[in-house]
C-alpha cells in the first residue's frame, strides 16, 4: 500500500511538471530561497515568469525576492506587472503603491500613481484608506498654501514649480500643466522644466503640446535636458506647425527661430510656402540679436531677391562687421572680390563646437561628438559639412533613422563633394529602413568539372518592421543549367531546372546571423514538375580586413556558414562552411583579391554527394565599368569526397570555376 501511495505522489508530481512549463525553474528558485541564496533564486524566477507569463504569483515571488536584495526599483516594476495580471489582488496593489510613493525617480508621476491606487481601494481596505489620507491631506494643504502665496505675493519660479509638482502628485494635471508653463515663462533658462511639462501634457492626452515642449527643450539651453528631449521626440524632422507651437511656448528662443527660418527657406525653394515667411523669421532673429551676422546676411540676400530697399544697408553692415567667412558669402552673392581670412583677426570666443565635435569623433567619443555637432548645427544650420558629420555619427551610434534624415539634408548641399557623399550614404542606408525591400541576385557559374554553365538567382521582397520579431517575405528562385542536365552522376542539387515560388519569414540579423524558413512550390521548366518545397536554415557571414570595396590594400578573411534544410532532398540538412583568406590590392583600374579557398560540406544523412572538402587558389576582381555590386571570381579547386559509399565516380576531383556575382536592392 505504501508503495502505491508513493507511486501516486511521484506520478502526480511528474504530471504537474509536464503540465506546468515553469515547474522546473520554480523548483530551483524555491530551493534557493530555502537556502537564502537570493541571487540564485532571482534568475530562476525570471525564467519561470517568461515560461508562464500569465501567472501573477511568479511575479509576486520575484518582487519579494528582489526586495530582499535591495532592488526596490526592480521589485516595484514586478509588482506592477503582477498587479496588471491580477487586478483583484489588493495586497499586490498596495505593495506597488507604497513602492511608487517611496520612489525617487520620476517622483511626481510615481506619487500620482500611488495616490490613484490608494484612492481606488480606500473604500474596501483600511490600510489603503489611511495611506490615501496620509498622502492626500498634506498634498491638499500644500497646494492651498502655494496658491495663497501666488495670490498674495509676486509670482516666482519656485512657487509655480512647487505647485506644479504637488498638483501632478495629486493627479490634477490641468493645474500641473498651467503651473509648469508659468514656471518656465518666469525662468526660460530652465529647459528641464519642459521635460516635466511634456510628461504632463502626454498624460492629459495632448500629444501636440507634449511635442512642442520637447522641441523647445531640445533647442538651446541645458545640454542634458536637450539630449533627453531629443531622445523622446518622434523619429522625424519637426513640422512647421510644431515649430510654431514651440515658439508660442518660448518666443525668444533664437535657435527655434533660426531653424524654422531655414526650414521655411527650404520649402520656399520648392514652392511649398512663401518666401516672406522665412524673411519674417530671419527678421525676428536679427531684431533680437543684431550681432547675428549670419542671419543678417541671409535676410539681406532674401531682401535682395525681392528688390527690397532694405537689402543693401543690411548687407553693408554684414560686410563691415561679420567674420570673413560670412562676409565672403555675401561678396560671392554680390559678385565682389573675396577678402582673406587674415585681414581681420577673429574675435575671442568660446571653443567652436564643430572643432570639439571633430576631436570627439576622431577619438571615438561618439555621444559627445553628436552633442557638439548638434550645437554647431544649431549655431549654423546652413553648414552642410556639420550635417554630414551628424549623419555619420548617428550611423555609427546605430541610430539609422536619424542618420537617414541627416544624410537626406546633406545631399541637398551646394557643395558637390558633400552632396555626392551624402547621396551615396543615403541610397545605401535607405533600403534597410524602407518598409518594403526587394533584393535581386544572380550568379552564373561555369564549371569545367561538369562541362556546364549553371545559373542561380533569386528575387525576394520582404516586409521590414522593427516591431515585428520576424520579417515576412515572398521570393522566386531559379536554379538551372545550360546543358539541361548535369551528365554522369551529378546530383540534383547542382541544377533542379526549376523555378521555386515561396513565402517565408526571416529573423532580424543578430551578430551577423539570420535564421529563415519558407514554404512554396517547385515548378519545372523542362518537364512537368510540380511539388511542394520547404526550406529553412541559418546563415552566418563575417569579413575581417579589407574587402574588395576597400579604398586601401590589405589582408582579408571571409567566412560563411550555412545550415540549410531542403525537403525534396529527402528532408536533408546540408551544412556549408566556405572560407577565403588572401590579399586585396589595386591593379590599374581593377580592384582585385588573390586568396586561398578552404571549403567543407556535409549533411546529416551522410550522402556522398553532400560530404566533401575543397581547397585551392582563387582570384576575384571588379572593374569600375561594372555595377557597384558586381564581381568576377575564378577558382582552381581540388576536392575529395569524405564518404564514397554509392559514389559512382572517383573520390578526388579537380574543378576550374568562373562565376559572376551581381546583386542590388530596391
Amino acid at each position: 500500500m505504501k508503495r502505491v501511495i508513493i507511486w501516486l505522489i511521484v506520478a502526480s508530481a511528474s504530471s504537474q511538471a509536464a503540465e506546468d512549463p515553469a515547474y522546473a525553474p520554480l523548483t530551483k528558485a524555491f530551493e534557493a530561497l530555502r537556502l537564502r541564496d537570493y541571487d540564485t533564486a532571482i534568475p530562476f524566477f525570471e525564467q519561470a515568469a517568461e515560461l508562464a507569463p500569465t501567472r501573477s504569483d511568479i511575479r509576486k515571488n520575484l518582487a519579494y525576492t528582489l526586495l530582499k536584495t535591495g532592488e526596490t526599483a526592480a521589485a516595484r516594476d514586478q509588482f506592477g506587472k503582477a498587479m496588471l495580471l491580477d487586478p483583484a489582488d489588493i495586497h499586490l496593489a498596495l505593495e506597488y503603491a507604497f513602492l511608487c510613493y517611496e520612489a525617487t525617480d520620476n517622483a511626481p508621476a510615481r506619487k500620482a500613481e500611488a495616490r490613484r491606487i490608494f484612492d481606488q481601494n480606500r473604500a474596501t481596505n483600511t490600510t489603503a484608506a489611511e495611506a490615501f489620507k496620509n498622502i492626500d491631506d498634506p498634498l491638499e494643504a500644500a497646494i492651498a498654501r502655494w496658491k495663497s502665496v501666488l495670490a498674495t505675493s509676486t509670482p516666482t519660479f519656485s512657487a509655480h514649480y512647487e505647485l506644479a509638482q504637488l498638483a501632478e502628485q495629486r493627479d490634477d494635471l490641468n493645474l500641473a500643466a498651467a503651473s509648469y508653463t508659468a514656471a518656465f515663462r518666469l525662468l526660460p533658462e530652465r529647459k528641464s522644466v519642459l521635460l516635466e511639462l511634456a510628461r504632463v501634457e502626454k498624460a492629459r492626452n495632448h500629444p501636440e503640446a507634449s511635442v512642442a515642449a520637447l522641441l523647445t527643450a531640445s533647442r538651446g539651453g541645458e545640454p542634458r535636458a536637450a539630449e533627453l528631449a531629443r531622445e523622446q521626440l518622434p523619429d522625424r524632422y519637426p513640422y512647421v506647425y510644431e515649430f510654431r507651437q514651440a515658439l508660442e511656448l518660448d518666443p525668444h528662443n533664437d535657435t527655434l527661430h533660426r531653424e524654422l527660418a531655414w526650414l521655411l527657406l527650404s520649402m520656399s525653394e520648392k514652392g511649398e510656402t512663401k518666401q516672406t515667411e522665412a524673411e519674417l523669421e530671419f527678421k525676428i532673429i536679427v531684431d533680437a540679436a543684431p550681432e547675428d551676422y549670419l542671419a543678417a546676411a541671409q535676410l539681406g540676400l532674401l531682401y535682395l531677391s525681392s528688390d527690397n530697399p532694405l537689402a543693401m544697408p543690411l548687407l553693408r553692415q554684414v560686410l563691415a562687421h561679420a567674420d570673413p567667412a560670412t562676409a565672403n558669402r555675401v561678396r560671392t552673392a554680390l559678385k565682389m572680390p573675396l577678402i582673406l581670412q587674415e585681414e581681420r583677426p577673429a574675435p575671442t570666443q568660446q571653443p567652436d563646437p564643430r572643432i570639439l565635435g571633430e576631436r570627439s569623433y576622431q577619438s571615438g567619443f561618439l555621444k559627445d561628438a553628436k552633442r557638439y555637432f548638434q550645437q554647431a548645427h544649431e549655431q549654423n544650420p546652413v553648414d552642410a559639412s556639420v550635417v554630414l558629420k551628424l549623419a555619420w555619427t548617428s550611423n555609427l551610434l546605430h541610430d539609422d533613422t536619424t542618420a537617414l534624415r541627416w544624410f537626406n539634408l546633406a545631399r541637398r548641399s551646394a557643395d558637390p563633394a558633400i552632396a555626392a557623399e551624402a547621396d551615396r550614404a543615403y541610397n545605401n542606408l535607405r533600403p534597410s529602413l524602407a518598409p518594403l525591400r526587394t533584393t535581386v541576385w544572380i550568379y552564373p557559374l561555369l564549371s569545367t568539372r561538369w562541362s556546364d554553365l549553371f545559373g542561380y538567382g533569386q528575387i525576394k521582397t520582404e516586409i521590414r518592421q522593427k516591431k515585428l520579431p520576424l520579417q515576412p517575405y515572398a521570393s522566386i528562385r531559379f536554379v538551372g543549367d545550360a546543358r539541361r542536365n548535369t551528365g554522369g552522376p551529378s546530383p540534383q542539387s547542382l541544377s533542379e531546372s526549376a523555378f521555386i515560388l515561396a513565402a517565408g519569414v526571416a529573423t532580424h540579423p543578430w551578430h551577423n546571423a539570420v535564421a529563415w524558413f519558407e514554404a512554396g512550390g517547385m515548378f519545372g521548366y523542362l518537364k512537368p514538375l510540380h511539388e511542394k518545397d520547404f526550406r529553412g536554415g541559418i546563415t552566418w557571414t563575417r569579413t575581417f580586413g579589407k574587402s574588395i570595396a576597400a579604398e586601401s590594400p590589405g589582408w582579408f578573411f571571409e567566412t560563411t556558414g550555412d545550415s540549410v534544410f531542403v525537403s525534396h532532398f529527402q528532408n536533408d540538412l546540408v551544412n556549408y562552411s566556405q572560407n577565403r583568406a588572401g590579399y586585396t590590392a589595386t591593379l590599374g583600374p581593377l580592384k582585385t583579391q588573390v586568396f586561398w579557398n578552404a571549403n567543407l560540406t556535409f549533411d546529416v544523412k551522410h550522402q556522398y554527394w553532400a560530404t566533401f572538402a575543397e581547397t585551392g587558389p582563387g582570384f576575384r576582381f571588379h572593374h569600375p565599368a561594372m555595377p557597384p555590386n558586381m564581381s568576377v571570381t575564378i577558382s582552381a579547386i581540388r576536392g575529395v569526397y569524405l564518404i564514397n559509399e554509392s559514389n559512382p565516380g572517383r573520390p578526388n576531383f579537380n574543378d576550374l570555376r568562373a562565376g559572376i556575382w551581381y546583386a542590388f536592392t530596391k
